[in-house]
C-alpha cells in the first residue's frame, strides 16, 4: 500500500505527535508498505525535499504555540510530487495547515482520507488568546474541529476513551471513531538497551547521589503540564526524606517560572531541571528514575508514561481517563486523586522497595501492548475500512496477521 502521512510536526523537532508519526512510518514499511510524508520547515519561504522526495517540508510560519508552524493550504510546488506518488490512501495527524492541505488533496485526486486527532486544542487555547475571549475561541477551536474530523475525514482515529468521549459525549457526532492506542518504539527504552556507561555519566552531571531516590518528570515545561503541582508536592516531600529529588526533564515557556517557584519553596538542592534533551537521550534519562510522576489532565494519550514503563519504571499518575486504561494501581504502577495521595504514595515506595520492584517489573511487561508492531496493524485495519474494502490483498494479509497473533 503507498499511504501519505500528513502532519504539521516532524523531526528533528520532537513531541508527542512527531514521534508518534515517525514511528507509524517505520512500522508501516517493516510491514511493507511505501510511506511518504508531507510536513512543514523551518525555513518560511523555502521547500524542502528529503529521501529521494518520499519527505516534503512545506514553507511554514510561527504560530506562537512552541515552535509549531502552520503552512499555506493549497502548496503548488507540492501538487505534482504527491501526484506522482499514487496514493493509496492519505492519513492526516493535524487538523490545520498540512491537514488542510490533506483534506483538499484527498478531495482533489478522490484519495480516502484517515485521521488521527492527537491533540486537546480546548486546553491550549490560552496561547493565543492571554487569558482573553477564552469561552468564545474554544467554541470555535471546536466548530473547526468538528468540521474537518466530522464532515471531512472518511475515518476518524482516537488514541484513548477520553478523547472518543470528547467527540462521541460533547461533540455529539454520528460516525465511527477508532480507538487505537498511539504506540511507541518500546524497544529504545528496555534497559538492556540502554548505555549503562552514559546512565553513570549523567548521574554524576546531575551529582545524584548513590542513595538518592529519583521522582522523573518528562515532558514540555508548560502550564497545561501542572508541574507546579509536582513541585509544591515536593516541598512536603523533603520535610520526610531530604535524598529524594524531582528531574524535571524537558524545556517550555514556563521553564523560568517553575524555577523562580523552587527557589521560593527553598527546595532548589531537590529540585533539578535538565533543559532540553535530544530525542536519542531521552531513554538514557529514564535510567534515572526510581519512578515517573505526572499530573498533566491535558494529555490525549500520555506517551511520556509509557516509555517510562518500557524502560522499567514505576508511573504514578494523577487519576485521568487519559492513563487509566494504562496505568492501574498496585499492577503496574499507581493513580493519585490529589497532592496527599501522591505524596503518600512517594513515601510508602520510598520505603517498600519490594512493592517497588515489583510494580516496575509489571509496569515493563504491560508496555508490550504498546509496541509500534500492534499500534501499525490498528492503523492498517482503519485503512482498510476507509478502503471500503477494495485492496483484498490487504484485507487477507491482516486476517493472517490476527490468526498468527492467536
Amino acid at each position: 500500500m503507498r499511504i501519505g502521512l500528513f502532519t504539521d510536526t516532524y523531526p528533528p523537532y520532537i513531541n508527542g505527535v512527531s514521534t508518534s508519526v515517525c514511528m507509524l512510518k517505520h512500522a508501516l514499511e517493516k510491514k511493507g508498505h511505501q510511506v511518504f510524508v508531507v510536513t512543514v520547515n523551518n525555513d518560511s519561504l523555502k521547500y524542502k525535499f528529503e529521501d529521494d522526495n518520499t519527505v516534503i517540508r512545506i514553507p511554514g510560519i510561527p504560530v506562537g504555540i512552541y515552535d509549531y508552524r502552520l503552512t499555506g493550504v493549497y502548496p503548488l510546488r507540492a501538487i505534482n510530487i504527491i501526484r506522482k506518488w499514487k496514493l493509496d490512501i492519505i492519513h492526516s495527524h493535524t487538523e490545520f495547515g498540512v491537514g488542510t492541505f490533506a483534506r483538499i488533496i484527498a478531495k482533489q485526486f478522490n484519495i480516502p482520507l484517515v485521521h488521527t486527532y492527537h491533540t486537546m486544542y480546548e486546553d491550549y487555547v490560552h496561547y493565543i488568546t492571554h487569558g482573553y475571549f477564552n469561552k468564545s475561541s474554544k467554541k470555535i477551536v471546536e466548530y473547526l474541529t468538528l468540521f474537518y474530523c466530522d464532515k471531512t475525514a472518511n475515518e476518524l482515529i482516537v488514541p484513548t476513551k477520553k478523547t472518543y468521549d470528547l467527540f462521541k459525549n460533547k461533540y455529539e457526532v454520528n460516525r465511527n471513531v477508532y480507538i487505537v492506542p498511539t504506540g511507541i518504539e518500546i524497544e529504545r527504552f528496555f534497559k538492556e538497551n540502554v548505555d549503562k556507561n552514559k546512565v553513570t555519566d549523567l548521574k554524576k552531571k546531575l551529582m545524584l547521589l548513590k542513595d538518592d531516590f529519583t521522582i522523573v518528570f518528562v515532558g514540555r515545561i508548560a502550564e497545561e503540564k501542572n508541574i507546579d503541582f509536582l513541585i509544591e508536592a515536593q516541598k512536603e516531600i523533603v520535610k520526610k526524606y531530604n535524598n529524594i529529588k524531582l528531574i524535571i526533564i524537558g524545556d517550555g515557556p514556563d521553564s523560568d517560572n517553575y524555577k523562580k517557584l523552587t527557589k521560593k519553596l527553598k527546595i532548589e538542592d531537590n529540585v533539578i531541571f535538565t533543559g532540553k534533551v535530544p530525542w536519542e537521550e531521552i531513554p538514557c534519562y529514564y535510567q534515572l528514575a526510581d519512578v515517573f510522576a505526572t499530573a498533566s489532565t491535558t494529555e490525549t494519550q500520555g506517551l511520556t508514561v509509557i516509555e517510562a514503563m518500557a524502560g522499567g519504571v514505576c508511573p504514578l499518575c494523577i487519576d485521568d481517563e487519559s492513563f487509566r486504561n494504562v496505568v492501574v494501581s498496585d499492577l503496574n504502577g499507581e493513580i493519585f486523586k490529589n497532592k496527599k495521595e501522591y505524596i503518600k504514595i512517594v513515601l510508602d515506595l520510598y520505603n517498600d522497595e519490594i512493592k517497588l520492584q515489583r510494580l516496575s517489573k509489571q509496569a515493563r511487561l504491560n508496555a508490550e501492548r504498546y509496541s509500534s508492531k500492534y499500534y501499525a496493524e490498528g492503523v492498517l485495519d482503519v485503512y482498510n475500512h476507509a478502503l471500503g474494502g477494495k485492496k483484498e490483498k490487504f484485507k487477507l494479509s491482516n486476517l493472517f496477521n490476527k490468526l498468527r497473533r492467536k
